[in-house]
């Protein structure tokens, strides 16, 4: 798979480096939840609900703003921090949910990435927003 890097676009600043993994934040958040005695309450349908509201408040951030750059040059200190709450409340909820599941996230993660690639190839969908189904139809010549 291709990096950033090598498709021209101008990369993003790094990360902090001192993030833990995210097989280190599953194992944060299930002793998180087994300390306060939450594994009960914590079944698939209730972790995806809880994510769910928790999208809910990240859209609600954008809500009414007329344009939203890469960046968020425009945004305040203020609602920078609260995007990073709401994000990080979204995140937790996702490695909760696959951690319950039974899900091994990064794997699927990486499964992911090398299917979208099959079915979005740079060379034929570079520019473009249209589904894999769009492009496909309309490169497929017609049998005579």
């Amino acid at each position: 798979m291709a990096s950033a890097a090598d498709e021209g676009v101008t990369p993003s600043p790094p990360w902090s480096t001192d993030t833990d993994s995210l097989e280190t934040l599953r194992r944060q958040l299930r002793g998180f939840a087994a300390a306060r005695e939450w594994d009960q309450f914590h079944t698939p349908r209730n972790l995806a609900l809880a994510m769910v509201g928790e999208v809910g408040e990240v859209c609600e951030l954008f809500q009414w703003k007329a344009e939203t750059r890469p960046g968020l040059p425009d945004w305040s200190e203020r609602e920078r921090l609260r995007l990073g709450e709401e994000l990080s409340d979204v995140l937790m909820y996702l490695v909760r949910l696959a951690d319950k599941c039974d899900i091994d996230l990064p794997a699927a993660v990486k499964r992911k990435l090398e299917r979208n690639d099959e079915k979005y190839p740079a060379d034929r969908v570079r520019g473009s927003s249209k589904k894999y189904s769009e492009y496909e139809s309309a490169h497929t010549a017609p049998e005579e």
